[in-house]
This record gives C-alpha cells, structure tokens and sequence, in this order.
C-alpha cells in the first residue's frame, strides 16, 4: 500500500526520510548489532544520541546557555502539574485561555495554589486569540502561562503577551520548531514531540536554569522536580529512548531543510494555498479570525454536518486521511505540520475544489 497524506492532528506525520532512515537501522544501530529500542539508556551509543539530538536542537533553535533542555515523559499534560509544583513560590499563576489545553493547565494549577483566568476567548469558542498588550497581571503571579498554538482551534499567538515582567510559560505543542522563536523572552517553553517532532512519549522541556531549584512544593514527587532530570542529564530513570532517537534525526532533517527560518517560509506557502482555498470557497469557510490564524492546523467547516461526515468519508477514500475537527468542535482540521509536503496540501486542495462543484449549493 502507498502512503498516505496524513492530516493527523497527533501523533502525526513525520519526514519519511527520517522513517526510512530508523528503518534501515532497526535491526543494526551503527554496527552495535542492536537496534536502539534495545539500547541500554546507560550505553556510550545511547549518550552519543541524547548528547547529538540536544546540540541539534540547541542549534536549530538558538537556544542560550542559560536553558537547560530536558527529554522528559509524560507527555504535554503532566507538565501542567509540574509547572505549578516547581514555579509556585507565592502560589499565584496568571493564564490566558485561548483553548481546551490552556483551560485544562489552568484547572490543574488551582490544585496547587491561585490559578486566575487573565484573558479568554472561550466566548466566541476560541476561535480568536485575546488582546493581550495590558493584562490584568496579578503582582504575585509568579509566571503568565500561554498555550501558544491551540491545536484543536487553529489559532496562535503571532505577538506574545505583555507579562509586564513576570515570567512567560508557553505550551508549543503544535508549532514546535516551525518556525523560529526568541527563546529568552520564556522562563519555561515545552511540547510534546507526538505533533511537529516526533513519536508520541517524550515531552521536550527548555527551562531558564534560575528557575530549576530545590525550593518546590512540599510533597512535590521527586520524578516531577525539573532539577531531578536537569541533574541527570535526562537520564534520571530509562527515559523514552526511541522516540528521543527519532527526534534526533528530525532535528537533523531540519537543519538539511536549512532551518527554522527555512522552515516558516516553507510551512507559509502550504498554509497560504489552503486559506486561500477557504477564503473564496462558496461551501467551505475557516472558523478563526484572520489575524490570528495558525501555520500548523486549519479547522474549517461546511455549516452541514452530514456534508462535512460525507467530506471526511471521500477524503479518506481519496487518501487524505485524519481530516475530522476535534469531536468538541466538529466539521474538519487539516493539521500541516513541518514533515507534511507540499503535495498533500494541494491535493487536499484540489479535492476541496472537486467536492464544492458536487456538493456546493
């Protein structure tokens, strides 16, 4: 069977160089006659990878010597207690909800202390990013906390918000390096890799080194203190190996492309053919306001839920596969990510076009 255009929103599409690369090294990593799923985490090949995958990523995304960045698990939620547990010093977090995953960061910090709802666009179902250039920061907030891409809306941050001082803590799940970010405007930057990266089980957290310290919560377990794995190299216990190998080998696939720069160019001209589709489209229409429209994933609908079940239906039969929007929003999502080719965008694109000549009122 041929492949697929997979418009999946996570886990997702990865560069089929880099499956074609794993794939020749499954059996054999490097003459150690193993594969690295085998691999103790301990091993001098083990180190190698770890050791190349953080200065690639170091590189791409020119990140200062101040930051420390751990390979962690449990994905891009279990950050959401581990904030809070090792940021709280008064207790208080500041957070903007701009989506299902920022509203359920800021439900999991009200176990810890303050948790204040600053701005949100839960009103028009976040379909539009909130002004955010004088926020009502409470003094005590000991960091502001973003959601930067929301996965499941298609909306972004293209400007991040005036935290008057306090420090910024940004969920980039979705728009991973797809482009490039000022990393020292953060305190704590983190994603899990399963959307623009890598295989699902690792998260990637890139934390200001004042920031790791022993002075948490009380009661805070010892695999949830960022100064646990900062210590350890990210070797504290086995970490999820694998997948850091698979990253590792994206990073370099990204660096080939010529960088994130590269990379924002090339992941504008796929998002500009599908919006420019929906923006003259009779049948279909996007459901976010223009100016804050994301790179990475494109929701959009017919305002017919059997057209748009219909729409789902062919597409995958047509082999554009994973289009249906979220089950809390409906209608569909293209997810574009970084190993997503250009290709598939006009395919979808040109399928889009077929399907409004039969079904278009």
């Amino acid at each position: 069977m041929s492949r697929v255009y997979n418009f999946s929103a996570g886990p997702a599409v990865l560069p089929e160089a880099v499956l074609r690369e794993a794939a020749a090294e499954m059996l054999d990593y490097q003459g150690t006659g193993m594969s690295v799923m085998e691999m103790s985490h301990r091993s001098k090949a083990f180190q190698s990878i770890i050791d190349d995958a953080e200065k690639d990523l170091r590189e791409l995304m020119e990140i200062p010597d101040n930051y420390k960045v751990l390979f962690l698990q449990g994905g891009a939620s279990q950050q959401f207690a581990m904030i809070p547990m090792n940021l709280f010093k008064n207790k208080v977090g500041d957070y903007i909800i701009t989506g299902q995953w920022a509203k359920k960061a800021w439900q999991e910090a009200q176990k810890f202390g303050k948790a204040n709802a600053i701005a949100s666009s839960a009103d028009k179902t976040f379909s539009y990013i909130p002004d955010c250039s004088d926020l009502p920061i409470d003094e005590d907030a000991d960091y502001v906390y973003i959601c930067q891409n929301n996965t499941i809306y298609g909306t972004v941050y293209h400007e991040l918000p005036n935290t008057k001082g306090k420090i910024l803590v940004a969920d980039v799940s979705s728009c991973f390096l797809s482009e490039p970010i000022d990393v020292s405007k953060y305190g704590v930057v983190y994603g899990g890799v399963q959307k623009n990266v890598g295989p699902a089980g690792v998260v990637i957290v890139i934390i200001r080194e004042d920031l790791i310290t022993e002075d948490v919560l009380p009661g805070t377990p010892t695999m949830l203190r960022y100064k646990t794995h900062a210590d350890a190299g990210s070797l504290y216990n086995t970490p999820p190996c694998y997948g850091i190998y698979i990253c590792g080998k994206v990073f370099k696939w990204l660096k080939a492309k010529g960088g994130l720069t590269a990379m924002k160019a090339y992941n504008e001209k796929k998002a500009k053919l599908l919006y420019d589709f929906l923006d003259q489209s009779k049948l279909f229409k996007g459901t976010v306001e223009k100016k804050d429209r994301s790179l990475m994933n494109v929701p959009f609908v017919t305002g017919d839920e059997e057209l748009d079940a219909l729409f789902v239906k062919e597409a995958k039969a047509a082999g554009l596969e994973n289009l249906k929007g979220h089950r809390t929003v409906g209608g569909m999502r293209a997810s574009i990510y970084n190993a997503m080719p250009i290709e598939g965008v006009e395919k979808l694109v040109a399928f889009m076009k077929d399907f409004e000549e039969k079904h278009g009122k």
